[in-house]
């Protein structure tokens, strides 16, 4: 399976920034790292603009070819890739409810089911809550096929683009409404309230949160539907990395007041199209400059992800705490716990049945685009 260095090494940053978020749960990484760590949601708009471009270019590039749509395929393999660590995760928070990072647990068939991320109670449930963005994945993977099915038919330039933008107006209407009309009424009286409204109603909905995966789509669109644009942005790598980073640096400052009104309604646009240009700087970074780890990283970052609070709870309760750890050593402990429960749940679960999915795809001869092999 061919991987691309530049999308490791993204995915492995994606996934350290969202742990360093998830500190607070342990009281955080210090001050010197605070003005990082308050960032690291932005991690999972990472993923989702990586998520967007990989799974876009994995359906989108055999149906340009005239092929049918392989959507027996596609969902056998995400079931594959998603399902098993995920239900032995969720299977640890249901049966030992003192490792969880939270007391309050969802009901399990909102989790089955991923509609958590549209009917939590944050207030009082807030364990394994980081399953909201896996919802909104498997709403994609629910919905994408059908509409790039329907979309490659009569190719359309102008169709394409009035959908995408129809897409982001409609998730910028949304945000507007509900802080408009559920969360304005409460700032000055129920501060508290104002932020559980924030995460319910704007953070959380996949409604709301479609800018990522729609920009990583836009650029698998235009990979294979406009080859030449593609070849010629990747020539202009410098002006490229100039300006994602001027709009990623708007992005920082727009989001420095997370939960106002302008940063809910644009702030999510217009980060995501600040990432979508580092990830397609990242499609051709050279093969030798690998970082080191970066590649591991990136190949248990799922497993990381559904783990990582569960870990950091434990080494708290277990370890820190009772030793009384502080700064470096503390950090210290918490990192190799964090991988060390990552890599075990990557090894024992997820690597396996990955595996038994490369069996059936070799028994079945499915070809997969190479940018999307390792999904």
């Amino acid at each position: 399976m061919q991987r691309l260095p530049g999308l490791d090494l993204l995915r492995s940053w994606a996934i350290v920034w969202v742990m360093l978020f998830h500190s607070y749960i342990v009281g955080g990484v210090g001050e010197d790292l605070s003005w990082l760590s308050n960032y690291g949601w932005m991690g999972v708009d990472l993923f989702f603009v990586l998520s967007g471009y990989l799974i876009g270019y994995q359906l989108l590039a055999p149906l340009a070819r005239g092929e049918p749509l392989a959507w027996r395929d596609f969902y056998r393999r995400r079931a594959f890739r998603i399902l098993p660590a995920f239900l032995a995760v969720l299977a640890v928070y249901l049966a030992f409810p003192l490792l969880r990072e939270a007391p309050g647990l969802q009901p399990a068939w909102q989790f089955l089911s991923f509609t958590l991320n549209l009917l939590i109670d944050y207030e009082h449930n807030r364990a394994f809550s980081h399953a909201w963005s896996l919802c909104v994945e498997e709403h994609f993977y629910l919905l994408f096929p059908w509409l790039a099915f329907w979309m490659t038919r009569r190719p359309s330039m102008g169709r394409a683009l009035a959908l995408g933008l129809g897409v982001v107006a409609f998730g910028m209407i949304v945000r507007g409404y509900v802080w408009l009309h559920d969360m304005a009424p409460l700032r000055e009286v129920d501060g508290p309230a104002f932020g559980l409204r924030f995460v319910e109603g704007i953070y959380y909905p996949t409604w709301a949160r479609l800018d990522g995966l729609l920009a990583g789509v836009a650029l698998a669109a235009l990979r294979i539907g406009r080859p030449q644009a593609w070849a010629r942005w990747q020539a202009h790598r410098g002006r490229l990395m100039l300006a994602g980073a001027a709009l990623f640096a708007l992005a920082w400052w727009l989001f420095g007041e997370r939960l106002d009104f302008w940063p809910s309604v644009l702030g999510y646009p217009l980060l995501s199209l600040s990432l979508a240009i580092w990830v397609l700087l990242a499609t051709s970074l050279p093969a030798h400059w690998k970082l080191p780890g970066a590649g591991w990283l990136a190949r248990i970052s799922y497993s990381l992800y559904l783990s990582h609070k569960l870990a950091l709870h434990a080494v708290a309760t277990w370890l820190v705490q009772p030793w009384q750890m502080h700064g470096m050593a503390a950090f210290t402990v918490y990192a190799i716990g964090v991988l060390a429960v990552g890599a075990a749940l990557h090894y024992v679960v997820e690597r396996p049945f990955l595996r038994w999915r490369e069996r059936i795809d070799a028994r079945r001869s499915t070809p997969l685009p190479s940018a999307a092999a390792a999904l």
